[in-house]
C-alpha cells in the first residue's frame, strides 16, 4: 500500500470514530427535550378554575342526605321554593309548616357539618323567602336570622347581595298576637273585676324594635268562646227504660163492609 492511501485510509477512520452513532443522538435528543419540558412552568388557573376548586374542596357530597328525612341539598331547596309557592302571601296552615320543618332541620344539619359550603347560600336565602310568609312570632324570628347569616358569611354572593338591599329598603315582621278570652274584653271594657286572671298583656300593634332587630307589626285576632262542655255521662250501667208502645200491639181491625143491600125491585 502507498503512503497517500495509507494516509487516506487512516484519515477516513478517524472521523467514522468521531462521529456519533444514531443510537447516542436519538438518546441525547430525547434527554435535551424532556429538559426543556419539565423546565416550563404549569398553565396558571383561571379565576373561575380557582372558584371551583375552593367550592369543591368545602362543598358537601352531592350523594350525601341530612335530617330525619334523609333529604339531600336539592330536596331542602325544592321544599322551600315549592311550599313558598303554595303559601301564597302568608300562612300560618301547620300542615305547610311542618312540612317546611323537615327541610329545615335538613338545612341545619348540612351547615353543622359543611359549616363553609357556599351552597349554603343559596338554601337559606330560599329558607328566608319560605319563612317570611309564615306569619308566626317563631318563623318570623328565623327569616330574619337566616338572611343574616347569609350576608355575614357569603356577603359577595348574588344571594348575600339580594338579601342585604332588601333588608335595606325596609323589613317588618307580621305576626298574630295570640287569642284573648272574651269575657276578659268584657270584663275590662266595663271596668268590673275579671272573673279569672289577667292573661298577660298583648303587645302593642306596633312595638319598638330591639336593637339589631326588624320592626314588628302585631296583627290582632277575635277573642276566644270558651265552647262548654258536655255533661259527662254516668259510667254504671243503666236499666233500659220500659218501652211507651207495647211490644206487641194488637192488629188495627179492619172493619169489612157490609153488602149493600141490594135495591128492591117492582116485579
Amino acid at each position: 500500500m502507498s503512503i497517500s492511501a495509507a494516509a487516506i485510509a487512516l484519515a477516513f477512520a478517524g472521523s467514522v470514530a468521531a462521529a456519533p452513532s444514531a443510537s447516542t443522538t436519538s438518546k441525547t435528543g430525547s434527554k435535551s427535550s424532556k429538559t426543556k419540558s419539565s423546565s416550563k412552568k404549569a398553565p396558571k388557573l383561571s379565576k373561575w378554575q380557582q372558584h371551583v376548586l375552593e367550592v369543591l374542596k368545602h362543598a358537601a357530597p352531592g350523594d350525601e342526605y341530612f335530617g330525619r328525612m334523609k333529604m339531600s341539598y336539592l330536596g331542602i331547596n325544592n321544599t322551600f321554593h315549592e311550599d313558598a309557592i303554595r303559601a301564597g302571601a302568608y300562612t300560618t296552615d301547620p300542615r305547610l309548616v311542618n312540612s317546611v320543618q323537615w327541610a329545615d332541620e335538613a338545612l341545619n344539619a348540612w351547615a353543622k357539618k359543611y359549616p363553609q359550603d357556599p351552597q349554603l347560600a343559596r338554601s337559606y336565602f330560599l329558607a328566608f323567602q319560605m319563612y317570611r310568609k309564615v306569619w308566626t312570632q317563631d318563623a318570623q324570628q328565623k327569616a330574619w336570622d337566616y338572611a343574616n347569616i347569609v350576608i355575614q358569611k357569603w356577603p359577595s354572593s348574588f344571594f348575600g347581595k339580594a338579601l342585604k338591599k332588601d333588608l335595606s329598603i325596609g323589613y317588618t315582621e307580621h305576626y298574630f298576637a295570640s287569642p284573648v278570652p272574651c269575657a276578659v274584653l268584657i270584663a275590662s271594657a266595663s271596668g268590673k273585676p275579671s272573673p279569672t286572671p289577667s292573661p298577660t298583656s298583648t303587645p302593642t300593634p306596633t312595638p319598638t324594635p330591639a336593637p339589631g332587630q326588624p320592626k314588628v307589626e302585631i296583627l290582632p285576632v277575635p277573642c276566644l268562646t270558651p265552647t262548654p262542655s258536655p255533661s259527662p255521662v254516668p259510667t254504671g250501667s243503666l236499666s233500659p227504660l220500659p218501652s211507651t208502645t207495647p211490644s206487641s200491639a194488637p192488629a188495627a181491625a179492619t172493619a169489612t163492609p157490609s153488602p149493600s143491600a141490594s135495591p128492591l125491585r117492582n116485579i
